[in-house]
């Protein structure tokens, strides 16, 4: 993982940056409007002073710490990235196939439209709450300062990074089951590494795994969501045949 993270991380700094815009031409699977709205169901953000505030302050020190590990904060720098096919590769090891446009067109087409429509989930309660991130109210810089700008005054509640993170996790342990544990792992990882790098609060990766919870079970009610499913564990399993 550490040789892998190395490349990877080389292959974005020749592009010149960590951040990637996902593709504005894939057809989503619905708009906000049909999603869960966190407004109705989750609590607001902890207000600061209260015990829940004083946990999310604690796990912003502990997100500090963490990035002494270099192994961790490559990992959190890599986990970054919001681009579909770079997140893809990432998850590839956990999956147990390289997921790519090549290798596995389905699976990366439900994977692009799937957390890509899950994805504006986030949207509302963002601009609804503009929580200031931790690492703008406490004045500080993040894992990754470059951006530090990018992201200031965007809202930190839910982490959008974590929508998308769990959302592909929960989608690809439902094509290879096999591989859940691994990939659920790797999804928590995801999150966590918002709290580390200094973007989000701990309460704002929660919730956002609340929020994809809901969105997922939302999907299953889609037939084309169903349909590109049914393709991608086809797909899935093809590879799997050949590998034995």
């Amino acid at each position: 993982m550490q040789k892998f993270l190395s490349k990877f991380l080389l292959a974005m700094a020749v592009c010149g940056t960590v951040l990637c815009c996902a593709a504005d031409d894939v057809k989503l699977y619905m708009d906000a409007d049909a999603l869960p709205n966190a407004l109705n169901f989750l609590p607001p953000p902890p207000k600061v002073g209260s015990a829940a505030f004083a946990y999310d302050s604690s796990q912003y020190v502990w997100g500090k710490f963490m990035r002494a590990d270099s192994a961790r904060a490559a990992l959190a720098i890599a986990q970054s990235t919001v681009d579909i096919a770079e997140m893809a590769a990432l998850f590839s090891d956990a999956f147990g196939v390289e997921i790519s446009a090549k290798k596995t067109p389905a699976i990366l087409n439900v994977l692009k439209r799937g957390v890509l429509t899950m994805r504006l989930s986030a949207r509302g309660p963002k601009k609804f709450y503009k929580r200031p991130r931790p690492y703008e109210y406490f004045n500080e810089s993040t894992l990754i300062p470059s951006v530090d700008e990018e992201h200031r005054n965007t809202g930190s509640f839910p982490s959008s990074h974590t929508v998308r993170g769990w959302a592909m996790a929960l989608v690809l342990a439902e094509i290879n089951p096999a591989a859940q544990d691994a990939l659920l792992k790797y999804g928590y990882e995801w999150g966590q590494s918002r709290v580390i790098a200094g973007f989000h609060w701990q309460s704002d990766v929660d919730a956002s795994k609340m929020i994809i919870s809901g969105c997922f079970a939302r999907l299953h009610a889609d037939e084309s969501f169903n349909a590109d499913m049914r393709k991608a564990r086809a797909e899935f399993k093809r590879l799997s045949a050949k590998k034995k």
